[in-house]
């Protein structure tokens, strides 16, 4: 058990320095931050469906009969995923952003990702109570898909009136919810039937969502014939990796 500690707090202290990443969004021209981003959205798509179809499901096959509760489970990740999608976007404010008056989209972007940092840690220290190899590739899936996420996260902050130094540090602030995600999944001692149940499920299910239902989607608007062929070399890509993942010397 101590291992499982030890490996899901380096992965979500890993995931959340992700968030300090949103700061090359003033450093490299728009130019190449866009070809960086186009690879990096596909390739966190086929890392999440890699680690869903190739990791997770078969496990959890493996370890169980699936369930009517493990299919309910599944809808409910992907319920509170779209959820969470929502809190980030009620946002709505008429006044000019100054020192003085942040927008509110600021504070609920940051509420927003916190409770979806907290539920990655929560969804992480699952995985690692299911296996390790399990709970590396999602750990993996997790920091793909964060990097653009908070590259996009930053920019809101910085749209809203913040200061650079004072986005980057309530954006890491927010990613370090995860934290408290591992500590309850693990403090609360959950039972081999409880994590497979539920815990699992619940990760599938989230992240379907976020590959078909939020990533795949932004993909489509971009309809240039050599940019779709890099965003579907760069998904079975993504997918590549979990596969390889496979293979890890660990029980």
């Amino acid at each position: 058990m101590s291992t499982v500690w030890i490996y899901s707090l380096i992965s979500v202290l890993i995931v959340s320095f992700a968030s300090l990443l949103g700061v090359l969004t003033i450093v490299f021209k728009q130019y190449y931050l866009k070809g960086f981003l186009l690879f990096m959205v596909s390739f966190a798509a086929g890392t999440l469906l890699g680690d869903v179809f190739l990791h997770l499901l078969p496990e959890l096959v493996s370890e169980s009969d699936f369930s009517l509760s493990m299919g309910l489970s599944i809808i409910l990740g992907i319920l509170i995923f779209f959820v969470l999608e929502k809190v980030v976007h009620w946002r709505h404010c008429h006044m000019a952003v100054t020192k003085e008056h942040i927008h509110p989209l600021a504070v609920m972007n940051l509420v927003g990702d916190a409770l979806h940092n907290f539920i990655d840690g929560a969804l992480i220290a699952g995985s690692y109570l299911l296996s390790i190899p399990v709970g590396i590739a999602t750990t993996i899936a997790v920091l793909f898909h964060e990097i653009p996420q908070e590259m996009g996260d930053f920019s809101v902050l910085l749209h809203s009136g913040m200061k650079v130094k004072k986005a980057l540090f309530l954006n890491f602030m927010s990613a370090l919810s995860a934290l408290l995600g591992v500590l309850l999944v693990l403090a609360a001692g959950l039972s081999a039937e409880a994590t497979t149940e539920y815990i699992i499920p619940i990760t599938i299910g989230g992240f379907l969502y976020i590959a078909n239902a939020d990533l795949i989607p932004e993909l489509h608007k971009d309809v240039k014939v050599s940019n779709s062929i890099i965003q579907l070399i760069s998904i079975v890509f993504g997918v590549a990796v979990m596969g390889a993942l496979l293979f890890l010397p660990f029980e």
